[in-house]
């Protein structure tokens, strides 16, 4: 389906209509109305039109393969619901599907039946002519227009967010890896006071790549196999490009004149404490780690790596810490493990034999995270034999037939000292594995579930369940821009369609005080129902790749139980799950370093980078609570002017000299040009 997000997007790109046919391919509802307004998630409204073309036999559904027969021609109208708004249509000729364009024989189909008594009068056209005689009808029509507010579903294809699970991973980590290295490319330009080392060509050509392959049938997963095969090449070469760039701005960035150094970089959009986690060089083996101030920062020894908590490391910048060779102080571990459980400074947890939670209880908040009775991260595996369309599809019948991993071959205690316990679990299910790392933190609420799987299943779908003692009859989504509401019970057909459903980097149950948070760093099926929260993990479809998924698969879900609401924790907690922070070998001219922190109503920094046009600063962000007020920007960077521009870089705002102020509006885009003294 369509982000709810997309009217504001096109909008803000110069686009004052939408057109589109699939959304009435629809399992069990229609949209009411073929030509209507669409209300995006900021407010914003675009005049959208379905194309109403018959498939093959008069079908129902319409299609975006548009020949000039009679049966379509006339079909095209008798479909159309809003003839008391509009007496005039677009026929779309020619195969879509495939590209093959328009034929000789439809041209003169068109000929024939452009005055044939009976059948309504065809004519040829642009598309953007019809739209433009299409909005001057809605606007001078009396008649009532409808106005659609919220997502556009599709009730179809639910499987498309899970196929093909590597290209999502890799979809995922090159999406902010793009982010990264265009920061750390206006990072460098501001401290060399130069642009010259900014990398605008490779990342075209990277952007242009990852862009390529959201089309579909790739990034869906639903295409033959050959595909993933130049797509998996073309993402890591697209990776090595990213890596070398990025490498290159750390280098140049950070000196390493001082050995015993360390710069600490943050690309979320807050000001965060984390973890950090350093390889011990040669004369690191014993020693202390220290801020710019002096004070000692809690620090432990995991193998040949230091781990270390870093309290404060400022929004989009940096921070500098230190080591010191000198005998540091013995710290207790943090955590309390036994056979089958553990204790935390957050949480009583417990598992049976066959490696699942069967306690989960939070001393702070003094309540069960679990519903009385449930088990928690349990690994489902389900039939899925779609009706058509494997690598496509999700039908609601699958859930009649689970099964649960509880072949449990051993669990291991891993690491555990004053930062993170990290216990290891080892299942086995026909023939496949799965070892999962459970990570606890004594720093944080978040608990992690780092999991390898050797998936050998073929049409089964891998999901993974947590029943918590929530009550809402709604739950909330992270999606582009912004988080969406859907429901939780099945009191329409409207509600139980959205069975499976699009999540980004997290999902939230919460009543009032308190919820609990699925995040996730590539995945993006979600099913929420009554009190039960599900993520997809893998699909195992054989059409039309045989071979989808077979294999290896590394991948990360969260679970971050907490009190208030999702608005206080989730978003940074899935970002530093996606985004942890990096620690290089030396030190930047400044020892601490914000390039935008924003003050006032929420926002998220989504993209730092050159302007496509000057030498100047782009900076895109979105509130992403659902509010409105102003927001106050403090950046290290030595602006001169700015000026509010649109997603094309366009000006619609006056170049300002003074405070970086702009008034947001609930989960409203902005984007600023600004301009640096070099």
């Amino acid at each position: 389906g369509y982000s709810w997000a997309l009217p504001q997007i096109l909008k803000k790109s110069g686009i004052d209509t939408f057109m589109t046919t699939k959304i009435s391919w629809n399992q069990y509802n229609h949209l009411p109305h073929d030509t209507f307004k669409w209300r995006g998630i900021d407010g914003t409204e675009i005049l959208t039109h379905f194309i109403t073309t018959p498939t093959q036999g008069g079908a129902r559904f319409y299609t975006y393969n548009g020949e000039t027969r009679a049966p379509f021609v006339k079909g095209i109208w008798d479909n159309y619901r809003d003839k008391d708004l509009n007496k005039e249509l677009l026929l779309a000729y020619g195969y879509g599907d495939g590209g093959g364009g328009v034929t000789r024989d439809m041209l003169e189909m068109r000929r024939r039946l452009a005055d044939m008594p009976g059948m309504p009068k065809a004519q040829t056209g642009s598309a953007g002519d019809y739209f433009d005689r299409l909005h001057q009808t809605m606007d001078a029509t009396d008649q009532y227009v409808h106005t659609w507010d919220g997502e556009l579903y599709l009730e179809y294809h639910r499987g498309t967010y899970t196929s093909q699970a590597l290209n999502k991973w890799y979809n995922r980590k090159l999406e902010l890896a793009l982010r990264e290295t265009e920061w750390l490319g206006v990072l460098q330009a501001a401290a060399a006071k130069s642009w010259q080392n900014y990398p605008a060509g490779d990342l075209l050509q990277a952007w242009q790549t990852v862009l390529l392959h959201q089309f579909h049938d790739i990034i869906p997963g639903s295409s033959i196999r050959e595909v993933y095969e130049d797509s998996l090449e073309d993402y890591r070469a697209v990776e090595q490009v990213l890596d070398t760039r990025r490498a290159e701005a750390f280098g140049l960035l950070a000196s390493q004149s001082e050995p015993t150094g360390y710069t600490v970089f943050n690309n979320g959009s807050w000001q965060m404490g984390g973890l950090v986690e350093i390889s011990a060089a040669d004369g690191m083996e014993v020693g202390s780690w220290h801020d710019t101030t002096g004070s000692v920062l809690t620090a432990g020894r995991t193998g040949s790596r230091w781990l270390v908590h870093v309290p404060k490391v400022p929004a989009l910048g940096y921070t500098t810490i230190f080591f010191s060779a000198d005998m540091p102080m013995e710290s207790p571990s943090a955590f309390t493990v036994q056979d089958s459980g553990v204790e935390t400074p957050f949480y009583r947890l417990a598992w049976n034999d066959s490696g699942q939670l069967t306690e989960l209880y939070d001393k702070e908040l003094q309540r069960s995270v679990l519903a009385p009775g449930s088990k928690g991260n349990v690994l489902q595996i389900f039939e899925d034999k779609p009706m058509a369309h494997d690598a496509w599809d999700i039908d609601i019948y699958y859930q009649q037939k689970c099964q649960e991993v509880t072949h449990l071959i051993s669990t291991e205690v891993l690491e555990q000292n004053e930062l993170r316990c990290v216990i290891r679990f080892h299942w086995e299910f026909d023939q496949s594995k799965f070892v999962q790392d459970m990570v606890l933190y004594s720093r944080s609420r978040r608990i992690d579930f780092r999991t390898y799987a050797n998936w050998r299943q073929r049409q089964q779908l891998l999901k993974v369940a947590f029943p918590v003692d929530v009550r809402a009859v709604e739950a909330t989504f992270d999606i582009q821009f912004g988080s969406v509401k859907r429901p939780t019970h099945w009191n329409t057909s409207w509600d139980w369609a959205r069975f499976e459903t699009v999540g980004h980097h997290w999902a939230d149950l919460s009543e009032t005080g308190f919820g609990v948070s699925l995040l996730n760093d590539c995945k993006y099926g979600y099913d929420i129902k009554d009190h039960v929260m599900r993520l997809s993990l893998l699909k195992g479809a054989i059409h039309p790749d045989y071979q989808a998924d077979l294999g290896e698969h590394r991948f990360t879900y969260a679970l971050l139980p907490h009190g208030g609401s999702w608005m206080e924790a989730t978003p940074q907690e899935a970002w530093q799950l996606n985004q942890p922070f990096q620690a290089k070998l030396g030190q930047t001219a400044r020892a601490s370093f914000t390039t935008f922190t924003a003050e006032g109503q929420p926002v998220q920094f989504d993209a730092v980078k050159r302007a496509e046009a000057k030498d100047a600063v782009i900076l895109r962000l979105h509130e992403y609570v659902g509010g409105r007020g102003t927001v106050r920007l403090h950046t290290d960077l030595p602006v001169k002017s700015w000026q509010e521009v649109n997603l094309l870089e366009d000006s619609v705002g006056s170049v300002e000299s003074g405070p970086l102020e702009l008034s947001v509006k609930p989960f409203e885009i902005k984007t600023v040009l600004i301009e640096i003294d070099s």
